[in-house]
């Protein structure tokens, strides 16, 4: 017999003690962390309650267009994030993260709950909304980590592209090959993920499954769908995140713009 075990604000504050710990313990080694850490576990707390909230509500609409909406509004969080993240930042990168994050995260959500898991509709609020959650949230490292190599590319390259542009190349080819470690680089967490999970981890997505009381086969097959749709759509963002930059690295020229240092 299945039994989920439900929890309260005593069971939450209680595991709130655990960042108490890693206070303490940074107070007492001069770490300097103790603000980021409060600051980190307030905003977990709010965040996660108002995305609960908000979940909760179009939960019960199950309205397509609401459930449209809430993703929308997790696109240009999670874009904001990912540009947040890059250490040169170029004008219109923000853009183009967050056009790389909504075309292949909803995609990839799409074919995963309207084909591959065959939730009838697609737009499903419980099935969509989680996915499009765990793709977000993983396509965003993934996508910043390509953009900001690629960025930082460019710029330790510059005199090997150029040089390659003196010499006839054209523009895609003189940075050919920063795109390529660029979009490698953004796709090796992914990577790296699959080739310990089930070993020396066990994902959020398959805890929460059995903490909830499913069966661990159905858990498990979950699991293997999610962690393919997250390479799918990191690998997809990255590409098209790294393209569109590649352009805009470029002046109208053919010339690696001047700020790009």
């Amino acid at each position: 017999m299945n039994e989920y075990i439900h929890l309260n604000i005593f069971n939450t504050s209680l595991a709130a003690g655990f960042i108490l710990l890693a206070g303490i313990a940074s107070f007492v080694l001069r770490l300097r962390i103790e603000k980021a850490l409060a600051i980190g576990m307030l905003r977990t707390a709010v965040q996660l309650g108002l995305a609960g909230i908000a979940i909760g509500f179009v939960f019960g609409l199950k309205s397509i267009v609401w459930v449209l909406l809430l993703t929308a509004v997790m696109v240009l969080f999670a874009g904001r994030e990912a540009v947040a993240r890059l250490k040169n930042r170029l004008s219109g990168s923000g853009l183009d993260a967050i056009l790389a994050m909504t075309l292949s995260s909803f995609v990839v959500a799409v074919t995963v709950t309207g084909i591959v898991i065959g939730a009838d509709p697609w737009w499903t609020p419980r099935v969509f909304i989680p996915i499009m959650g765990m793709i977000l949230g993983n396509s965003l490292v993934g996508i910043s980590l390509a953009l900001d190599r690629f960025i930082n590319g460019c710029v330790e390259n510059r005199s090997a592209i150029e040089a390659r542009l003196t010499l006839g190349a054209s523009a895609n080819e003189a940075v050919q090959h920063v795109v390529r470690d660029a979009i490698r680089i953004g796709m090796m967490p992914s990577i790296n993920a699959m080739n310990i999970v089930g070993v020396v981890s066990l994902p959020g997505m398959m805890t929460g499954q059995l903490l909830a009381g499913a069966d661990p086969r159905d858990a498990v097959l979950y699991q293997i769908i999610v962690m393919y749709m997250l390479v799918a759509a990191t690998a997809a963002g990255s590409i098209i995140a790294v393209l569109m930059t590649r352009k805009r690295v470029f002046t109208k020229d053919v010339a690696l713009r001047m700020d790009l240092r």
